[in-house]
């Protein structure tokens, strides 16, 4: 097997950990969401969707975030052990995913509230990628890139 081969099925396996973790994550956040806060703030009640298509797009979204987030995240870091490279990661992409509800947020200042819980608890789920990304490498299941 080729460098580059071997280098693509090490982006997948990790790009796959990435995304069922970041995955989980986000169906905890969503039953969180379902059972507790949505009672006060109806913008976090994603589960109010059509509970098929529109669910099952949002998880494949979360899935897919996860991914690419894995996938950028072990070409970002590579075998430096650099916490503030680590961290630059997550809030990177927590911060650009979390500034999305706030350009969809019909009133800002009247959604400011659910608007930071959404947005925190992206950063935590890429946290909690992160987390189970460092892991793996720590491990041995997955490999760092090397350059």
């Amino acid at each position: 097997m080729s460098y580059i081969q071997a280098e693509r099925i090490e982006s997948i396996k990790v790009g796959m950990l990435g995304g069922i973790s970041f995955f989980l994550a986000d169906i905890i956040f969503l039953l969180l969401n379902n059972f507790g806060l949505a009672k006060k703030w109806s913008i976090l009640f994603p589960l109010n969707l059509n509970l098929g298509l529109n669910l099952a797009l949002q998880l494949g979204i979360s899935f897919f975030t996860g991914f690419l987030f894995a996938v950028t995240y072990r070409y970002i870091i590579r075998t430096d052990e650099n916490p503030h490279l680590k961290d630059g990661a997550v809030f990177a992409f927590g911060l650009v995913r979390a500034l999305v509800f706030v350009e969809n947020s019909a009133n800002i200042i009247e959604d400011f509230l659910p608007v930071l819980v959404l947005g925190i608890e992206t950063i935590i789920s890429f946290f909690i990628t992160r987390l189970i990304l460092d892991l793996a490498f720590s491990k041995q299941f997955i490999k760092y890139f090397e350059s």
